[in-house]
């Protein structure tokens, strides 16, 4: 017994844990502290920048915090599913007591709260009964409001009618919570099972495979993409106007979908969006790598490509050339067309190597025997292309329409209750028509007087008939 007292105690513990208001707020204040963080930090730049930038001993310490990529870090993460659970704890917290006030086995009706209503009206129906105003009433009512109720009260000799409607609105917040957590969800999903990455395909290629964002990886499309087509048109001034690529998506061997794919203009296939991102010149093949010793001038070239390794003369080490930049920033100056390689001497620690296509003289910086260049380089333009997946999308779609649904019935639509009380008297009947809400007053009170002037319309009819 102790045990399950122990277990429920715990169990509560942590049930009125999540339900407080007090870690929504704290959650939402971390939560905005590391957006900003996000916006002083630029995101998913290049770890080189972040090093020139922060120095060493910070930027290691940033990049174990994720600091770089905070919104796929696993902390982030956990804090919008803390924040998930603690919005759905409150809400069945607290939809407890607004489930009975939707939802009542038998409504109750208070006559002296209506009749001391601010936003009542009252009139004297001359030649009318009682009687015969709620017959024609009660219809009107039971028609337009729900919940009807007629009593006689016993203090005196009158007739109320009683009528509401609007309950469910009240569910309106919970809409809005619901959408708050769609739109959470949405950005899990898409943070977890998501990916960006992008591709260069020169014209008249195929590739089937792209580079995943801030990573060395590669993913497949599971179909290809064929560039067909690549131009750029200029203004005066030479800057780029529009540059479109057209493109043909293969699948199982196959053309499935074409499109010009232009910067507002992505293509989605297969749940795979493909965005028109950039463009440049790339290396066509083969290039010379020259080796100019420093002593006497001496020249030696070989042939080399990118992802292919170059000996050393003399068999002094090895060169690989990595990569290929079409406009390598150092230290905020544009070094141009450039190649990135990893220096291997025979004897020392590996190091990387620039090599800008138009200054080949740049890497006599660096000493040594050999001073190392290229030359003979032949490009060919390509389209740049991003490549995201994000299967949260339809999530945070449908929720942003359901809190636009949400907002509009908690702020446009309202519960009102309305009484009708007719009194008789010599000539006819005294009529008084009130309303009560919690909240838009304003509104019920309009609403109110628009029921007293189609009853009063209703009760002349009934008068003449009379």
């Amino acid at each position: 017994m102790k045990t399950k007292n122990k277990n429920g105690t715990a169990i509560e513990r942590i049930w009125h844990f999540f339900a407080s208001v007090r870690l929504s707020v704290v959650l939402l204040l971390t939560l905005a502290a590391t957006s900003i963080i996000g916006t002083v930090i630029p995101q998913n730049a290049d770890p080189a920048a972040y090093e020139r930038k922060f120095g060493q001993p910070v930027y290691t310490v940033l990049e174990s915090l994720n600091m770089f990529d905070m919104y796929h870090s696993w902390w982030f993460r956990l804090l919008l599913c803390v924040l998930i659970v603690n919005i759905i704890v409150c809400s069945i917290q607290r939809l407890k007591s607004t489930w009975r006030i939707i939802f009542p086995k038998t409504p109750a009706y208070q006559p002296e709260r209506f009749r001391k209503s601010a936003g009542r009206v009252q009139w004297q129906a001359a030649g009318a009964s009682a009687e015969a105003l709620k017959k024609m009433f009660e219809p009107y009512m039971r028609k337009h409001f729900r919940n009807i109720k007629v009593e006689n009260p016993p203090e005196n000799q009158g007739i109320m009618i009683f009528g509401e409607k609007g309950r469910w609105t009240r569910l309106g917040v919970y809409a809005v919570h619901f959408s708050v957590l769609l739109l959470m969800l949405g950005g899990l999903i898409g943070s977890i099972f998501g990916f960006e990455g992008y591709v260069n395909i020169p014209a008249g290629e195929t590739r089937q495979a792209f580079s995943l964002k801030n990573s060395n990886q590669t993913q497949k499309f599971g179909f290809a993409i064929r560039c067909d087509d690549f131009n750029v048109s200029h203004y005066p001034s030479g800057r780029p106007k529009e540059y479109r690529s057209d493109i043909a998506i293969i699948d199982n061997g196959k053309v499935a979908v074409t499109h010009k794919l232009r910067v507002n203009a992505p293509l989605t296939y297969k749940g795979i969006t493909i965005f028109q991102s950039s463009y440049g010149k790339t290396p066509s093949g083969s290039f010379n790598v020259v080796f100019t010793d420093n002593e006497d001038g001496t020249r030696i070239t070989k042939k080399a490509a990118i992802g292919e390794t170059v000996d050393l003369p003399e068999g002094s080490g090895e060169l690989i050339i990595r990569d290929y930049s079409n406009s390598f920033s150092l230290r905020g100056h544009n070094m141009g067309p450039s190649f990135l390689g990893m220096l291997k001497p025979e004897s020392g620690q590996p190091r990387p190597l620039l090599l800008p296509v138009n200054h080949p003289s740049f890497d006599k910086m660096r000493g040594g025997q050999y001073q190392i260049s290229v030359k003979d380089v032949e490009f060919i333009q390509y389209t740049g292309l991003q490549i995201a997946r994000d299967p949260g999308v339809p999530v945070v779609y449908t929720g942003f329409i359901i809190m636009i649904a949400g907002c509009y019935v908690t702020f446009f639509m309202f519960h009102r209750k309305i009484c009708i009380e007719l009194q008789p008297e010599d000539n006819g009947a005294r009529i008084l028509v009130a309303g009560i809400s919690q909240r838009n007053r304003t509104g019920t009170k309009n609403a109110v007087k628009r029921l007293a002037q189609k009853l009063d319309r209703m009760a002349r009819q009934t008068g003449k008939i009379s």
